[in-house]
């Protein structure tokens, strides 16, 4: 009998590290069975940063890198076995988002770019891997992401209550669950993207633990009129963004001679206000809002995102079952056990595909 346990492993555009789950799907339920974190060292952030621009020799680091990520999604995935004491034969296949380096949906160009060896990974551990999940939707005529709602349907989903799953990662995206129509979602801008970097600039911390440092400094409401004024925030769904838009030198563009902490602040306004202009545009029906993401543990936005969403139940998935950090590197291991069952993976009403598609590459142990 074929094994109910996954793994699934995320990095995503926050740059932190890895995320790995071990998920039991016994009986078509939804189990996360052991998680394990394993961060990057300065040495590989740098490199997977400067991917993503243009640069000399781009495409040899490219490969030099996805060969290294491989070994430390493989160190992460031995991590978890050796923590849950399952074998690796007991493992059916693992998901393996990658590490977005480019994410290009525009018509004009229409390609994204997600690195991993996912070949040497699969030699690295012995279990099967599923990789690419983002260019058969993209072929389809889809953007590629997000991907997460319909892992979203599949593990939050009630049958009484019209719910928002947002995901706060170094993007933040939206899934609309309503039990009575049809799930929607879309990528609705920065999540930690822009806090992490500018707090790394200014204090050589990675991220401003719960905002700390933001709570200490002022909004700038020209500012905010300003990084909101671009296009991005206007455009209908389907949409989805990264790091190829929401990054240092597009915050550095728009900024003069302000104080680092009231940018900081600023900051959290600009994701929480693009989140909630988000939800009350498109979703205002709501009944209840679930956070997840790294960006539902930053204490400061989460109270400012409470706020602009006043009357709206705003919790933790933690309440649903799944823990916040461990969301969607759990929903990677459904969309690789999705694509082993040869079941479609995409929404399309998500992301725009012309129809719905099996996503993702599978190299066998």
């Amino acid at each position: 009998m074929e094994s109910t346990y996954y793994i699934g492993i995320m990095s995503g555009t926050s740059l932190d590290g890895v995320d790995a789950v071990l998920v039991d799907f016994r009986s078509d339920r939804i189990s996360l069975a052991k998680t394990f974190f394993l961060p990057y060292d300065d040495s590989l952030k740098s490199k997977l940063l400067a991917l993503n621009h243009t640069d000399y020799d781009e495409l040899n680091t490219s490969a030099m890198v996805s060969n290294r990520l491989a070994h430390v999604y493989a160190a992460a995935v031995k991590g978890l076995l050796k923590d849950s004491a399952v074998s690796p034969q007991e493992i059916t296949a693992i998901g393996c988002h990658g590490q977005t380096i480019r994410h290009c949906p525009e018509i004009e160009k229409k390609y994204t770019i997600q690195l991993v060896n996912a070949a040497l990974l699969a030699e690295l551990t012995c279990i099967s891997v599923v990789s690419d999940f983002r260019s058969r939707d993209l072929a389809a005529g889809g953007q590629g992401a997000p991907l997460v709602p319909a892992f979203h349907r599949a593990a939050f989903m009630s049958s009484s209550h019209r719910r928002v799953i947002v995901n706060i990662g170094g993007i933040a995206n939206l899934t609309y669950l309503d039990p009575c129509g049809e799930v929607s979602g879309f990528d609705c801008g920065p999540g930690n993207i822009l806090l992490d970097a500018w707090c790394q600039r200014h204090t050589g911390k990675n991220f401003d633990n719960n905002g700390d440092w933001a709570a200490t400094g002022s909004v700038i409401p020209t500012l905010l009129d300003k990084l909101l004024s671009i296009d991005f925030f206007s455009l209908p769904p389907p949409k989805s963004t990264g790091r190829d838009l929401f990054n240092y030198k597009w915050l550095e563009s728009h900024l003069r001679d302000e104080l680092p902490e009231d940018v900081q602040a600023t900051l959290i306004q600009l994701s929480t206000v693009s989140i909630s202009q988000a939800i009350q545009t498109y979703y205002p029906n709501s009944n209840e809002i679930y956070l997840c993401g790294g960006g539902a543990r930053n204490l400061h936005l989460v109270h400012h995102l409470k706020k602009l969403l006043s009357g709206i139940k705003v919790s933790l998935t933690d309440e649903l079952g799944i823990p916040v950090d461990w969301v969607e590197a759990s929903a990677f291991a459904w969309l690789a056990r999705q694509t082993i069952l040869r079941i479609p993976g995409n929404i399309p009403a998500v992301t725009g595909a012309l129809g719905k598609r099996i996503l993702g590459a599978v190299y066998p142990a």
